[in-house]
């Protein structure tokens, strides 16, 4: 394929900060003359592809010697973005790596846009919009699993499945044609819309399939918003401390301690779970305490696993009560904490199912886990080794379009509609499908979904 030709970018591809290395990524037709332009060392122009050259980045102005480097040296059409591609390998560091991306700045070089590395492999045809996407996935993969389903998604595993249905929507368009155009039996139109109606039974149970992958997709992709909830003082922040194996929230007798939200990632049979470690919700006269109950309050609806957590050393009170009532409808796991303790709860009051744990003797925080995995998991069948989740928002929006294109055909056939004006609902589907994987999105969507990428990436 003939990649396009772009001017040459360069950005920093690695986290700034302290480290072993820095990389400095330049890629397009003058990166290596660039490269040579503040390397001494081996001639860039003549070295094999694909491989590291040792040797100094000098200012050519002040001939100042920068760092000792190491250049990798790729050239097209095979690279990430089919374009030549020069990463110098320097010691990490904030203030030496910045000079070296203004030196090559400066000896011509522009710097990248976010996302502008992956956009131009796109753009050259080395990936697709839904291996694009996957490679932000990749990044920001919480858990393996989650980094197992962005990789199969880079190898083009849902490419492959939306581009095999285009192609058969494609061809039953070709033979409706050719059968409105050239007809050879007087039962012609009896036997197209036949057709049609099987196609698009066909096409609606495949993507109806992919649909129902969306819930778990997006398990694995962003993790189970989980919220602790309780009144003050009944261990929330302890929970959340022991689930994270690591002292994130202040601990204290002290009601009302947590102000606001705490929001960390924690790894369950593979699959993040994002705590979120509320305020007490109580009755308070305190301001800044009635705006952290509020969001307390606003992380409870939003939640999709409910954590709440009670004080078994004591009655319940009208709060925990009020709690148990707002939380019920919600995917809820009642914890009784304190159970080291004289216990004084009334459990005639409670669900069966209640955890009992004592956080400060770390008893029972396994079967919390258990129990998680059996409301979401159990029956799920979250990790099926060879399924293709759908996890993207915008797919899963595209692809309920594309359903209802389908329904729109099925719903024309029941009426008797003529089969010439249904091809323009399969036509749409087609379409719509052909969004996913960038064949047929717009400019603006593809500027708008790289913008949201990391720089020098």
């Amino acid at each position: 394929m003939i990649t396009k030709e772009f001017d040459t970018i360069v950005a920093i591809s690695t986290p700034l900060g302290e480290g072993a290395i820095g990389i400095v990524r330049l890629s397009g037709t003058d990166s290596f003359a660039i490269a040579q332009k503040i390397f001494k060392g081996k001639n860039l122009n003549t070295v094999a592809s694909h491989t590291l050259n040792y040797g100094h980045i000098v200012d050519p102005q002040s001939q100042e010697v920068l760092d000792e480097v190491m250049i990798g040296a790729m050239r097209s059409p095979k690279t990430f973005t089919r374009e030549d591609i020069i990463e110098i390998n320097t010691h990490g560091g904030i203030a030496l790596t910045n000079e070296i991306l203004q030196l090559v700045i400066r000896e011509g070089a522009r710097m990248a846009e976010p996302g502008e590395f992956t956009k131009r492999a796109f753009l050259n045809g080395r990936v697709d919009l839904t291996q694009a996407e996957a490679v932000m996935d990749i990044i920001r993969a919480k858990t393996d699993k989650a980094m197992n389903n962005a990789v199969k998604q880079l190898d083009g595993s849902l490419s492959n499945l939306i581009n095999n249905t285009r192609q058969e929507i494609l061809n039953t368009l070709a033979q409706v044609e050719v059968n409105i155009d050239y007809p050879e039996y007087d039962d012609v139109e009896e036997m197209t819309t036949q057709l049609m109606r099987e196609k698009t039974i066909e096409f609606e149970a495949l993507l109806s399939n992919l649909l129902k992958t969306a819930r778990r997709g997006k398990i694995l992709r962003e993790g189970i918003s989980t919220a602790i909830i309780g009144r003050p003082n009944v261990g929330k922040s302890s929970l959340l401390n022991n689930l994270l194996r690591e002292d994130k929230a202040i601990v204290t007798d002290i009601e009302g301690t947590t102000r606001d939200i705490i929001e960390e990632y924690v790894n369950i049979h593979g699959i993040p779970l994002k705590l979120i470690d509320t305020a007490g919700i109580r009755e308070t006269n305190d301001l800044v305490e009635q705006i952290g109950v509020e969001r307390s309050k606003k992380a409870l609806q939003e939640a999709d696993l409910v954590l709440l957590v009670l004080n078994a050393s004591e009655p319940l009170t009208d709060q925990d009560k009020q709690l148990l009532e707002i939380s019920r409808d919600s995917n809820r796991i009642v914890l009784l904490n304190k159970t080291d303790l004289e216990e004084k709860i009334e459990l005639d009051q409670l669900p069966a199912d209640v955890i009992k744990i004592s956080v400060l003797h770390n008893q029972n925080i396994d079967k919390i886990e258990e129990r998680i995995n059996q409301i979401f998991f159990e029956n799920a069948g979250i990790v099926e080794q060879d399924a293709t989740y759908l996890s993207n928002a915008r797919h899963i929006s595209l692809i309920e379009k594309a359903l209802e294109s389908l329904q729109a055909v099925n719903q024309g056939l029941e009426m008797g509609m003529p089969v010439d004006l249904l091809q323009v609902d399969m036509t749409r589907t087609w379409e719509i499908l052909g969004e996913i994987t960038g064949d047929a999105a717009p400019d603006e969507l593809i500027t708008q979904l790289f913008s949201q990428f990391c720089l020098g990436k």
